[in-house]
């Protein structure tokens, strides 16, 4: 009779480690999905936008193309940027703006006419804000930021 005794606490004993571990199993697959899903919505969600700027008369005017800012926009005339630009003189992978830290970076990706932000080439990545003119071979765009 102790025997049967001894036996059955540890199928109890073993089934409830079981259900634990299965349980923990859950519970970690869950949190990794919740925040997989988290960094996904985060790629998707529309930071703000660049608007295509055109040049008449020594003025700029609003047209109507605006490109969605995501959290990682690469502008170039390759088919594969996020802002295609169809202009000679912009390189196939020209700039990339993306999030970092909570706040906004422009970077030149060693393009051959170099990326101009506000008019002023730059060299090296560079933080930009609300309203900056962000020039891409002859295409002028101005960040629009939504808070």
């Amino acid at each position: 009779m102790e025997t049967e005794v001894v036996l059955f606490t540890l199928r109890v004993v073993t089934g409830i480690a079981l259900f634990t571990l299965f349980c923990g199993l859950i519970y970690f697959l869950w949190r990794d999905y919740q925040s997989a899903a988290i960094q996904v919505e985060a790629q998707r969600r529309i930071y703000g936008t660049l608007v295509a700027l055109t040049n008449e008369d020594g003025s700029s005017r609003q047209e109507e193309q605006r490109y969605p800012l995501l959290m990682r926009t690469t502008i170039g005339r390759a088919p594969t940027n996020t802002v295609q630009v169809l202009d000679t003189f912009a390189s196939a992978e020209h700039a990339l703006i993306y999030l970092q830290q909570g706040q906004w970076w422009l970077e030149d990706r060693h393009s051959k006419n170099g990326t101009r932000l506000n008019g002023d080439d730059i060299t090296e990545p560079v933080v930009i804000t609300h309203g900056d003119i962000i020039t891409v071979g002859n295409i002028n765009f101005r960040l629009e930021l939504n808070y």
